[in-house]
């Protein structure tokens, strides 16, 4: 673990993994409810970073964090969410074929992945989801498209994700959602947070 002081009111965390990433941000969001932190503003994950914004003393906090013996995360911690699935997308065959699968099989590989929000960005509503294992990590396209229909289910090296909206990407394509990630009239606006479990079912089963 690594801490930045970074400006008068903000310390950025700088860790080895993606687990340690979200056990870390479980740990803040913990310590900050129980009113331990102070007045922090913001915990926000990234990929292998922690940053904490409306911090009265960035470099005090972050010599306490540095002491702290940070559990990991477990599986059944967090809140959930279940988007059913259709697995039409263009790109279900190739990633099939990677997989070393027929295509058929490749709803249940995706439904009994565990997956779980590790940080936010991209589009408002857009979620990076770990889970994958090593041998189910795809590459991006060759050549990106210009336009990806929201709702589309993608896989991009050890990350999933669901487009909330039509835009560019070159994410891998294996299914599509009717499930809403980004509504700005709901409470919360995005379906996916970090730290929120993610199980993808088939549309039509349970």
């Amino acid at each position: 673990m690594r801490t930045l002081v970074v400006g008068s009111q903000a310390l950025l965390i700088e860790l080895d993994s993606a687990d340690e990433v979200a056990a870390l941000h479980a740990e803040l969001l913990r310590r900050r409810d129980a009113g331990a932190l102070g007045p922090v503003r913001d915990v926000v994950p990234a990929a292998r970073t922690v940053l904490l914004d409306g911090v009265r003393d960035p470099a005090a906090l972050g010599a306490r964090i540095a002491r702290w013996e940070v559990p990991p995360l477990t599986s059944e911690e967090g809140p959930s969410v279940t988007v059913p699935v259709r697995y039409d997308g263009p790109d279900l065959a190739e990633v099939a074929r990677l997989w070393g699968v027929d295509p058929g099989e490749v709803p249940g590989i995706v439904g009994a992945t565990p997956f779980r929000v590790a940080f936010c960005g991209f589009a408002p509503g857009f979620g990076y989801l770990t889970g994958l294992p090593e041998g189910l990590r795809v590459p991006r396209r060759d050549t990106p498209r210009t336009a990806v229909p929201a709702g589309s289910l993608a896989l991009a090296g050890e990350y999933a994700g669901v487009y909330p909206r039509s835009s560019p990407g070159g994410w891998q394509l294996i299914g599509s959602t009717d499930a809403v990630l980004w509504d700005p009239a709901r409470e919360p606006a995005a379906l996916f947070a970090p730290g929120v479990r993610v199980r993808f079912t088939e549309a039509g089963r349970d």
